[in-house]
Parts: C-alpha cells; sequence; structure tokens
C-alpha cells in the first residue's frame, strides 16, 4: 500500500490509522506513527492508548524529550518485537530506532515533513513497508493526481453525525469591544475560547512580544479571578507547555492565547469561539486548520477572523474565501489557484510548478488526459521499445541518477 488519505478536520482518519495498525499486527508486523509535533504525537498515544487498554498490544511514545531508561526500552523493544506499535514526532526517523519487523508506516499531517524525512522511514524494513500518509489539508484533485500520482487516493468527505457547520466572520480592529462581548456571553454559556495569534518565523522575539501584548490585551478584557486564561507559546519548556494544555482541555481556564502551535491535534470539544488575531497573515490551508479546532461538539461553534484597517488584495481573498465555505476541497482549490502547486518532482511543497503553457488550474482535462495517457503507455510499452516512445526513453534516460523525490509519497 502507499496511500493517501485525505479527510477533512474530525472525520475520523485516526480510527482508520489504528484499524490499519491492528491488521499489521494480526500480521505479525509492527507499526509506527509519526506525528509534526510533540503535543500532537502525545495525543495519539493518548487516544490509541486508551482505545487499545483492552488488548494485548504493547504501545510506545518515542519523542525528543524521552530520554535514559525509558528511550533504551522503546529502542530494545523495538528492535525485539515486544513493542508493536510506536508512535513518535522526527524522533523515529533517526538511525538508531530500529525495528525488528516494521509493515506500517503512517504519517499524520504529512504536508509538515520534508519529503527527504518521510523517506527515511522506508529504510528501516528491508522490504518496504506499507506506507499511509494522512492529511487534514485537503488537497485539489489535480494537484494529488499529479503530486501523487503514484499514490492510491482515498477521500473521507463527510463529518461525524452531529457536528453543526463553523459560522466565520471577518471583523476589523475597530469592532474589537464587540469580538470580547461576544466571546464574554459564549464564556457565560459555560464554553471555551482560543485566541490565536501569528507565528513570524524570521523573529521568534517579535512574535513572543506580539503574543505577550495579546495575552495583556485579553487578560484586560478578562479579568482574573473571574477568567482564568492558558498560554501556550513555541518558547515554553514542553512540561509547562504540556501543563497549560492540559487545564485548557480539563476545563479548568476557560480562554488559551496561542500562537499556531495548537494548529493540529488539539481536541476540546467544548470550546466553541476561535478569534484569529491578524488573520492576514496566515495562508488558507492554516485558517482552516485552526478553524478546524472549534466545532467539535455538538454545539454551535464561531470562528472570527480580526484584521488589521489595510488588508492586501490576496488577503481580502482568503479570508473571503474562508467566511463563504468550510470545505477543505474548495478551500484547497482557491489556495492552489493563489499560491501554486510547488515543485512536484522536487522537495520544494509550495510555490509555482515549473510547465512553460500548462496550468494546474486551468488545465485540469489535460491533466487528466496526460495522466491516462501515462499509464497505458507503461502497460503496452514498458520498456519504452516502440519508436514512438523514443523521446521519451531519451529524456528518461537523461535523468537517470537524479534523485526522483516525485515517487517518494
Amino acid at each position: 500500500m502507499n496511500r493517501l488519505l485525505q479527510g477533512d478536520v474530525g472525520s475520523g482518519k485516526t480510527i482508520v490509522a489504528l484499524l490499519s495498525m491492528l491488521l499489521a499486527a494480526d500480521n505479525g508486523y509492527q507499526s509506527c506513527l509519526m506525528a509534526p509535533t510533540e503535543i500532537l504525537a502525545q495525543q495519539h498515544y493518548n487516544g490509541l492508548k486508551e482505545l487499545l487498554k483492552e488488548m494485548p498490544v504493547e504501545i510506545a511514545l518515542l519523542t525528543g524529550t524521552v530520554k535514559g531508561k525509558e528511550r533504551k526500552r522503546i529502542l530494545a523493544g523495538l528492535l525485539d518485537d515486544t513493542i508493536h506499535f510506536v508512535v513518535g514526532t522526527h524522533a523515529v526517523i533517526e538511525d538508531v530506532v530500529q525495528f525488528k519487523n516494521l509493515g506500517l508506516v503512517i504519517v499524520d499531517e504529512q504536508h509538515r515533513f520534508g519529503v527527504a524525512q518521510r523517506a527515511k522511514l522506508w529504510e528501516k524494513a528491508t522490504i518496504p513497508p506499507h506506507v499511509l500518509v494522512m492529511t487534514a489539508t485537503p488537497i485539489p484533485r489535480t494537484l494529488a493526481m499529479t503530486a501523487y500520482g503514484d499514490l492510491d487516493y482515498s477521500v473521507m468527505d463527510e463529518l461525524p453525525p452531529g457536528r453543526q457547520p463553523i459560522t466565520t466572520v471577518h471583523r476589523n480592529e475597530g469592532a474589537r469591544a464587540s469580538v470580547m462581548d461576544f466571546v464574554k456571553t459564549e464564556i457565560q454559556k459555560g464554553r471555551q475560547a482560543y485566541f490565536i495569534y501569528p507565528l513570524i518565523e524570521e523573529s521568534e522575539k517579535l512574535s513572543y512580544e506580539d503574543l505577550m501584548q495579546g495575552y495583556e490585551q485579553v487578560k484586560s478584557f478578562f479579568p482574573e479571578p473571574k477568567y482564568l486564561i492558558s498560554m501556550v507559546h513555541g518558547r515554553q519548556p514542553a512540561e509547562q507547555k504540556e501543563t497549560n494544555m492540559q487545564r485548557f482541555v480539563n476545563g479548568d481556564t476557560q480562554i488559551m492565547v496561542s500562537t499556531t502551535v495548537i494548529e493540529v491535534g488539539v481536541n476540546v470539544p467544548n470550546a466553541t469561539v476561535m478569534v484569529i488575531e491578524s488573520s492576514e497573515k496566515f495562508g488558507l490551508s492554516q485558517l482552516h486548520q485552526l478553524r478546524g479546532r472549534v466545532g467539535r461538539g455538538s454545539e454551535k461553534s464561531f470562528c472570527i477572523l480580526l484584521t488589521g484597517a489595510k488588508v492586501s488584495k490576496e488577503g481580502k481573498e482568503r479570508i473571503n474565501t474562508m467566511c463563504a465555505t468550510n470545505d477543505g476541497f474548495k478551500i484547497a482549490e482557491k489556495d492552489l489557484e493563489l499560491r501554486g502547486p510547488g515543485d512536484i518532482a522536487g522537495t520544494r511543497q509550495s510555490g509555482t510548478l515549473n510547465f512553460k503553457v500548462a496550468s494546474i488550474v486551468d488545465d485540469k482535462e489535460l491533466l487528466e488526459l496526460a495522466k491516462t495517457i501515462a499509464e497505458q503507455t507503461c502497460e503496452e510499452d514498458p520498456t519504452l521499445e516502440m519508436a514512438k516512445n523514443l523521446l521519451l526513453k531519451n529524456y528518461l534516460r537523461s535523468q537517470k541518477g537524479k534523485n526522483a523525490w516525485s515517487r517518494i509519497s
């Protein structure tokens, strides 16, 4: 298997992953689930451990913070097959991590990993393992077809019953007081809220200052002890981050002020409001991911996109798209149109495709035809001996020895 599983936020991809891992275990193989952040890995581990508690299956968590005796125990368990499932971050691709019999690799939120990192997992088994790549950031069909042409492709396009669509609105800075009043009314109903600030990658210091200012501002509207606030950001030690997250998850705090570290995997069904500050600075798929943190229970949920007075044309388009639809696939199509699809045969994952004439957005039918012809050619003339295929053969020869990144899921 080499399969891409796409499902919108909350559609149940984790259960599919677990059932696949159990199938592998039934047949005597180990499984590895890799997630992009420690918080998400921890959450997968806790969720899977709970579901597996009645079963004779050993599951371990391997992240950068697992040290000493516990780390040695896990490495030994993977080597002698006493540990059947391992959930981890990038730590699982380190050379010291060796398996006795790795049969299945599941990569969650695959867009967060570099292609070369994903390829390292193939080297952990003598026979390449089955690969299941999961993403909640839907990829437009045309892009999936070209970027993942060698991947089978499954879509989960339904949400669990009882979920209500999230209402998304755009407000500018002038409406801040009324936004805060709205959040207060939701908290009075016993609900919880997120305030998210952008992460400026070039400057961690700036991001930190923005977040601290934001935190003080939120505090001035929601004074303690009536309201309790959790804060999470990249500079905190893992333990403190975990404690602050946990307080929000358990309902001990009503408000979470955070950077985008909570983009994936945090599950608090009682949270019904997401306020995204400076939302014009976020990409579409990131806004969609963030919005997916609310609307996870049966209550009506809201996402409020706050922007400054001046927003670029592209920023406006992104915000209008978010307000118009909750459909991750439509959002992905728009994102593709605005950003360009990346260098598909290479390791760059967004930007512009190096087609001289074709457009991946406008030429869908042509792309589908090209894919069909490529498949037919492989069937009728696999070694490209026919005269009509000689040009193609020469081109492929000229590419020999270059890294075939596009073959890696």
